[in-house]
């Protein structure tokens, strides 16, 4: 891409991610609808809006064969916000991509195959987090996202600020979780975060201004399964309706 065109696909970007924000979409969906536009960006080394239809198809067909149907979709998606938004073009090809019906029931694990995992964890940030992920059907970065001021001990429940579609909603906190999240934090006594950062000296970690990374998370659970020996492809919060009535019947 010559100069002259980066100049203008670097103006187009921006009036993008604009148009994403004033959408009210959550990072990561403005994130990934950002890539679909950087993607094919590369891919043809050209501005976006000068591409043809017949380009766009190859591309996504292409996409097709190279990634799952899931990041096709989230292309499409970005890509279409892109065309309507910011170049104020019809869509009207899109039709040509759709993805396979596929019903699938998912792994779901058993309490014991869950107690195997949180017994092996030997760092107690992994092994709370996974606790409270489990017992009270959390996702990721729902458990990462918890504050202090969140907690409520006395009524039992936890306040989840901005979880899917920014919706706030209150969950059951079990006995068992609630003890685990305050051993944790009065081992690092951060103000405000209950999976503040963990790099750094003891004083560091408990001035800490981002959370845990999603990453040291993923990976640590990916860890744990494999040494676990567990083979099944599941979710967390699937199994929340299993553990959490132990969890709540435990001190």
């Amino acid at each position: 891409m010559n100069a002259i065109e980066q100049i203008r696909f670097d103006e187009l970007y921006k009036r993008h991610l604009r148009a994403l924000e004033l959408q009210g979409l959550s990072d990561s969906t403005i994130d990934v609808y950002a890539r679909a536009v950087r993607r094919i960006a590369q891919r043809y080394d050209c501005c976006p809006d000068q591409l043809t239809t017949e380009q766009l198809e190859i591309h996504f067909a292409e996409l097709v064969k190279s990634h799952s149907w899931s990041t096709v979709k989230v292309d499409r998606n970005g890509l279409q916000c892109f065309y309507q938004h910011v170049l104020q073009r019809d869509w009207t090809w899109i039709d040509l991509i759709k993805a396979p019906k596929i019903q699938s029931l998912p792994d779901i694990l058993t309490l014991s195959e869950i107690e195997r995992l949180i017994g092996a964890t030997r760092k107690l940030r992994y092994r709370v987090f996974l606790l409270a992920t489990y017992s009270m059907g959390l996702r990721l970065g729902e458990t990462l996202a918890l504050e202090v001021g969140d907690i409520d001990g006395e009524r039992k429940q936890v306040h989840i600020r901005r979880g899917k579609g920014h919706k706030d909603r209150l969950v059951p906190l079990p006995d068992l979780t609630y003890h685990a999240l305050r051993a944790l934090w009065c081992k690092h006594r951060h103000p405000r975060l209950l999976f503040p950062n963990p790099v750094g000296s003891p004083e560091r970690i408990r001035n800490a201004t981002t959370s845990m990374g999603r990453g040291s998370a993923q990976a640590a659970m990916k860890a744990l399964v494999q040494q676990c020996g567990i083979k099944k492809k599941f979710r967390s919060t699937l199994c929340a309706t299993l553990w959490r009535p132990i969890c709540l019947n435990r001190a």
